[in-house]
């Protein structure tokens, strides 16, 4: 029975299992991610209450490249390998640039950054437990 932190720390599992369920739940973001922009290309929802053919050619292209890039990234980080996690990063930095230096064109999104932000940071601090984990054993 877990009756303090110190036997939650010693009962959780392996770093590498923490780090690909992380990379799973971020899967799973962007599997709704990936389905909710291929709603809009198909004429489901509309995005800001313009649809796909009226929106701004900047924006139905980042629609498209997302709808792309999110379910291609989201299979990678599921099945847990190097290329979903290049993939995220790819996608993850591309929000990034997208509403910091072309924020006149696509808006500032300072929550949005620092969520990817996060992840990001979550993602290598786990790279860094796993792999002190596996240099002990």
């Amino acid at each position: 029975m877990i009756t303090s932190f110190q036997d939650l720390i010693k009962t959780r599992p392996p770093w590498s299992t923490v780090l690909v369920w992380y990379l799973r739940a971020i899967a799973l973001l962007l599997i709704g991610g990936g389905v909710i922009h291929w709603a809009r290309i198909v004429g489901f929802v509309p995005w800001r209450g313009l649809w796909f053919w009226d929106m701004p050619v900047e924006w139905q292209a980042a629609t498209v490249f997302f709808a792309v890039l999110d379910l291609v990234a989201a299979i990678g980080l599921w099945l847990a390998v190097s290329w979903g996690t290049v993939m995220w990063l790819f996608r993850a930095m591309s929000q990034i640039v997208m509403h910091s230096l072309f924020a006149d064109i696509y808006g500032r999104r300072p929550y949005e950054i620092a969520f990817y932000i996060l992840t990001i940071a979550i993602y290598l601090l786990l790279m860094y437990l796993m792999e002190r984990e596996i240099r002990k054993n």
